[in-house]
């Protein structure tokens, strides 16, 4: 028996939504910001489906995971379909002159850890993780769009 835990974090980056679009839609380049997740590789024959790995204090989870809603420059959402049981979606709204990117993940614990675990440190350790990574997207943003200028 698992618990699912969900959290949800945004963040403002200046720049234009299709930008902020274009560089979230190519995951393989995730681990540049997410601090946990080590490795992404997209199905060569199936872009909808990709290979994870994620890696934290000496653990590593492996998933893979299914795109199940694909709008530009509005929303990714996908689910795994084996391996680590997550789910969720990255939503982007465009502003005049920046992009609010929220993120919403969802993930399965197994019931033991999660009542050996304090549900609120946990929560906040994830959450503040996800939200230093939105700021690392932010600064990575900035400077691929310097150079790009």
């Amino acid at each position: 028996m698992s618990d699912w835990l969900e959290h949800t974090v945004q963040i403002e980056v200046n720049h234009p939504v299709e930008r902020i679009w274009a560089l979230w839609a190519n995951i393989e380049m995730m681990p540049r910001w997410m601090k946990w997740i080590q490795a992404v590789h997209i199905t060569p024959d199936n872009p909808s489906l990709s290979s994870w790995e994620l890696g934290s204090n000496g653990f590593t989870f492996t998933w893979r995971s299914r795109i199940l809603k694909q709008i530009p420059n509005q929303i990714i959402q996908w689910e795994s379909i084996d391996g680590l049981p997550n789910r969720g979606a990255i939503r982007f709204y465009g502003r005049p002159e920046s992009t609010i990117v929220k993120m919403t993940i969802s993930y399965a614990i197994p019931g033991i850890i999660g009542h050996l675990m304090d549900d609120i440190f946990l929560g906040r350790m994830v959450e503040s993780t996800l939200m230093a990574d939105l700021e690392r997207f932010r600064d990575y943003a900035d400077t691929i769009t310097d150079r790009a200028s």
